[in-house]
């Protein structure tokens, strides 16, 4: 796999709706399949395990809003992604969800079946969290695409498995003259794919090329759905938390967020320049999404009225507890939920879940100390490098870790870059992120009535005053016992030992009680009380 991206991994996708893995991720994953059918879907089988998380959450966590914008070739950040059926029905897409066992590894899989009048494909799929994706079979066939390149398919005209692999090759041998990193890949399934990956769009030529050694013109180019495309020159100075520590030592004079700069332009093959754009244009939408919470926000598929707008009022006329950068942390965190929860657009920062909690922290703490918009974003790289430690060895996923892979890992990047902002060192800064990722072990992934919302919006606005804590007492030199390096590794094991119910099923915690029970029943528009389906754990 792929080293994380600060762009792909960490902060990011710009996107609408309530869950990144469910919403931003499936919409990647129908993206690639819409290529994979040449735009053409007219019947999409879509099957889902149910020792997974995806049946009991597909639907009011927005997997079938993203999926199906998908089919559509939309973006992210759609603004018509809540009208997804009307238009999937004027797109003449029909399509069918079923309940199977497809031997699922992954708790969200997505196994799909499409066709037209023409054609049929199958693909398989894995949303890994934080709209990172995988996909992992196209017609059976065994592959590791990460959506961050562009993929030539061919599907060859004959099917023999050793004329196939000579052609493949004398074809590697052609590709390494003529095209550095180019390389062919044989996979067979229910019929032989091979498969050529590549940073730049493919030639007419070069696709000739290829298809002339099989016999065939039946190939697809699947199109990068990634902000940031694979690197092959990547020289990375680290490649995880242990490494990275190393690096520190060696470089005691360099700060974090130069640190985080390199990595990410080593990453990327980008400049430090260009990076700051890119998160300059982050930064932006971060904002809008606080001032579109403070400005009130309205939608009827949700539990929580807007009350940030209230908090402001509260805050601004000293009627709350003394405690000023607090309550604007807690202020801007809760815009950004309610902005969230009302399908504006926000950026995933590590989640859409959390996308409050770092976001929130640093935004408001970069206004009460008057930071400029360089620093804020010096402190978002540090946060993005953290998230790139926590990818690389745990998860963002609460499908798979509960809710201590969204929101706790949002608290140990916001600490880290709440240090940054104070002009603190980098040993302070990596003392915080360990800090309050120790603090943030064993969260469950509960959300009441499956909506992002409650107890959601109280756990991005804890991990937020979790980070600020952590961070004054990383300044104040605190001992934090643990490394990070270890802490990361701990938490990845702790989450592994979550149990299923409790990671974002709808299964367990405050998702089986009465009220949220019978709040979706009245989402739903049911007249009793929905029947939770119960499924063995995995």
């Amino acid at each position: 796999m792929n080293a994380p991206s600060i762009f792909n991994d960490v902060l990011g996708p710009v996107m609408r709706g309530p869950s990144s893995s469910h919403c931003a991720g499936a919409l990647r994953i129908g993206r690639l399949a819409r290529d994979l059918m040449l735009g053409d879907i007219k019947h999409a089988l879509i099957e889902y395990d149910p020792n997974g998380s995806l049946v009991t959450t597909h639907k009011s966590q927005g997997s079938d809003m993203g999926l199906f914008g998908g089919f559509l070739g939309w973006d992210a950040d759609e603004e018509e992604l809540v009208n997804y059926e009307s238009h999937l029905r004027k797109a003449g897409i029909s399509t069918e969800i079923q309940y199977r066992s497809i031997g699922a590894t992954h708790p969200n899989t997505y196994k799909l079946t499409l066709s037209n009048d023409n054609i049929r494909h199958e693909f398989t799929a894995l949303s890994t969290g934080g709209g990172m994706i995988e996909v992992i079979s196209i017609d059976q066939a065994p592959v590791q695409l990460m959506g961050d390149s562009y993929v030539l398919v061919v599907y060859p005209q004959f099917t023999d498995r050793e004329a196939l692999e000579v052609i493949v090759s004398g074809l590697n041998l052609q590709l390494k003259t003529s095209h550095k990193y180019l390389q062919a890949e044989l996979s067979l399934g229910t019929r032989p794919v091979v498969l050529i990956e590549s940073v730049q769009a493919f030639s007419d030529s070069l696709i000739q090329q290829v298809c002339s050694q099989f016999h065939t013109q039946d190939y697809r180019v699947l199109n990068p759905v990634m902000p940031v495309l694979n690197n092959p020159e990547m020289a990375l100075p680290f490649k995880d938390a242990e490494e990275m520590l190393s690096y520190v030592s060696a470089n005691p004079d360099k700060p974090l967020h130069l640190i985080a700069l390199e990595y990410e332009s080593a990453r990327s093959g980008l400049s430090h320049d260009q990076l700051m754009l890119k998160m300059k244009a982050l930064l932006n939408v971060m904002k809008n999404a606080v001032s579109t919470g403070l400005n009130g926000t309205q939608f009827t598929d949700r539990i929580l009225h807007a009350q940030s707008p209230t908090f402001q009022k509260k805050h601004q006329a000293n009627e709350l507890l003394p405690s000023s950068l607090l309550n604007e942390v807690v202020m801007q965190v809760s815009a950004i939920m309610e902005a969230k929860s009302a399908m504006h657009t926000i950026v995933a920062a590590p989640t859409a879940g959390s996308c409050g909690a770092m976001a929130g922290a640093v935004l408001a703490t970069g206004d009460v100390l008057g930071s400029s918009e360089d620093k804020v974003c010096e402190a978002l790289f540090v946060a993005g490098l953290i998230g790139v430690l926590i990818s690389k060895d745990a998860t963002f996923a609460a499908e798979e870790a509960g809710c201590m892979a969204e929101c706790g890992s949002g608290s140990g990047m916001a600490a880290a870059a709440l240090v940054t902002l104070h002009e603190g060192n980098t040993t302070q800064s990596l003392t915080a992120a360990s800090m309050a990722l120790q603090n943030s072990f064993g969260m469950t992934c509960d959300p009441v009535a499956n909506r992002v919302e409650a107890p959601c919006l109280g756990k991005n606005v804890m991990a937020a005053s979790n980070a600020l804590s952590c961070a004054n007492m990383a300044l104040a030199g605190f001992d934090q016992v643990v490394p990070l390096d270890e802490v990361i590794i701990a938490m990845a094991k702790v989450g592994k030992a979550i149990p299923h119910e409790l990671c974002c099923t709808a299964l367990g915690g405050l998702s089986q009680t009465p009220t949220a029970q019978r709040i979706e029943a009245q989402l739903s528009g049911a007249e009793a009380p929905v029947e939770v389906l119960r499924f063995k754990s995995c």
